[in-house]
Order: structure tokens, then sequence, then C-alpha cells
């Protein structure tokens, strides 16, 4: 069959633009630019652009929704008091967000700008692992630990703090996947997001004895109900 009005090869129909305008907004937007809009996004420093399911951007994508997470967990800590228990583990998770984005800007940037990265800035360094280690374990100090895997959900803190947790060990697997590639630029990224995670479990536990409520153990007391099985629920 020949090709007829409209069908490829019509001399009539012109012939699609090698590249077109990507589109903008339309009004003068402070935040939209269009350049997203393809589905590809820029990295730090610059650079050639990559797709928004690349890796990298799930990764350090990943990580901010931690920090958003993590919002909520401090926006919980109702005392705003600095000296308070729920005080300081706000002002904790507060640093904790602030150094998260340290480990986005060190995912976020292409290989070629690497060199271009500054220790506690832009790339994760050993002095933040350090202090990590050293707040881990003051608060592992300070708090009664429990000796059994724990439900979430004792206290709004905490829950949102669990929350937080689990995307971030997320974050943590996307970054090992990286590493097996060579996407990884420092040596601290993942030993950070690690004892990190670690951290916000230690701080659930200390956000629920703040409040003065103990942990939901996994496993329910013998002879107690909280179990599922087919009796019980059975209308």
């Amino acid at each position: 069959m020949t090709d007829g009005p409209g069908r490829r090869g019509d001399p009539t129909v012109p012939a699609a633009p090698a590249s077109t305008a990507l589109p903008t907004p339309g009004f003068d937007s402070a935040v939209a630019t269009g350049r997203g809009d393809t589905g590809t996004t820029g990295l730090l420093f610059g650079g050639e652009r990559i797709r928004k399911d690349d890796l990298r951007t799930e990764a350090y994508g990943t990580i901010d929704e931690a920090v958003a997470a993590l919002g909520l967990a401090r926006a919980a800590c109702l005392d705003p008091s600095p000296g308070s228990p729920l005080g300081r583990i706000g002002t904790t998770i507060l640093a904790i967000q602030r150094d998260l984005f340290v480990a986005a800007a060190e995912l976020a940037t292409n290989p070629d700008a690497w060199d271009r990265q500054t220790d506690g800035r832009t790339r994760i360094s050993a002095a933040m692992v350090a202090g990590m280690d050293e707040l881990l374990q003051a608060q592992e100090t300070s708090i009664v630990m429990p000796h059994e895997f724990v439900v979430p959900g004792e206290t709004a803190v905490s829950a949102a703090l669990e929350v937080a947790r689990t995307i971030l060990r997320r974050a943590e697997r996307r970054a090992v996947a990286l590493d097996a590639v060579g996407l990884v630029p420092g040596p601290h990224l993942l030993p950070y997001l690690n004892r990190t995670a670690d951290l916000l479990w230690v701080l659930a536990r200390a956000a629920e004895q703040a409040e003065t409520r103990d942990a939901t153990p996994a496993r329910p007391p013998e002879g107690s109900a909280g179990s599922i099985d087919k009796e019980s629920s059975t209308p």
C-alpha cells in the first residue's frame, strides 16, 4: 500500500524538528523553570543532565524524603524549651536534617566535578561520622535500651522518627547500589547513612521515654491479646 495524505513519506507533511524548545511556565516563577518537564534534572556544579529515574536521583531524592519525615518528627516535639528532653531531641533532629543535605549534595554531583566537593559542605567527612558515633554513644547511655524488637507508634515523635529511619535505610540501599558501580564520591557516605539510621532508632526510644512511655514489644506477652489468629480475627 502506498503512503496517502498524512502518512509517513507524504511530502506535504513537514518532518518533525530535530529539537523543540523546552516548555516554560506561563508566569514568572522563582521555582519552576520548565527544564525538568522532559524528565531530566541537573546536578550540582552543572554538567550533563540526568534522567529523573536515574539511580543517583533516586538516592538523593530518598534522602530528601528522610529530611521531610524528620521535619514531622521535629514539629511533633511540642516542648519548645531547648533544655527539655523533647527540646533536645528536636535540636538533634535539626542538626541531622542539615547534615543530610550534605549527604544529598555528595550524591548529586557528576563524577567530573567530584574534585570540587568540600568536606562538610558537599561531601560527608570523617569528622561527621565520628561526631555521629559520639552522639549515638551519648544517646544510648541516656536511655533504657529495649532487649527485643519494638513496634513503632507509642508516641507521635517516636513514630515519625521510625518513618524517617526506614526512609533513610532505603536511601542507604540506593547508595550501596551506586557504590557498586563507582558512583559514590567519598568513603564516608555509607558509614554516615548507616550510623544515622541507627541514631534515629535510638532517638525514637529516647522520645518515648521523654514522655514516660515504654516501647511496645513486637511479641505480645504470653496469654495476652495482640496477636491475629484465625479464631480472634473471625467476625
